[in-house]
């Protein structure tokens, strides 16, 4: 990743470092809320979603934050591993948005999905000094 992809157009030389380590910062971020939903650890994935998040599922159903801990708690979505690549982020105030490809096995409903690659595209928003979840967008590649 080059530093211009973590710098909007028009910042200073002088924020680069800044926007880099907010970068790092959102990227760790992100790997925790993936940690906590193959855990199943809803406590601290609720702590890195917004309240309003929603997630649109690679086969075009939307989820609140709400139904997907939801379905996270119960077993209906039984997230067995989430490898995320390098994770790219665009910051633009107290907010950004991330992008990355994934490797992911996931039980559905009962039902075991084969492991696949997708394509994660993620807003995070910046409240009271904390980066969260807003919206999420996984599409399967084929």
């Amino acid at each position: 990743m080059s530093d211009e992809s973590t710098v909007a157009p028009g910042q200073q030389a002088t924020e680069v470092p800044a926007a880099i380590a907010v970068a790092e910062q959102i990227r760790d971020v992100e790997r925790a809320r993936l940690r906590a939903l193959v855990k199943g650890d809803i406590t601290a994935a609720s702590n890195l979603h917004a309240p309003d998040f929603q997630l649109i599922t690679p086969v075009g159903a939307m989820l609140s934050k709400d139904d997907y801990l939801r379905a996270v708690a119960t077993g209906h979505i039984d997230y067995v591993d989430w490898q995320p690549a390098f994770i790219d982020v665009r910051v633009h105030g107290n907010t950004a948005v991330i992008r990355y490809k994934a490797t992911l096995e996931v039980v559905f409903a009962g039902r075991p999905i084969p492991r696949a690659t997708y394509w994660h595209t993620d807003t995070y928003e910046n409240s009271d000094g904390q980066w969260r979840a807003v919206w999420s967008q996984a599409t399967e590649i084929r």
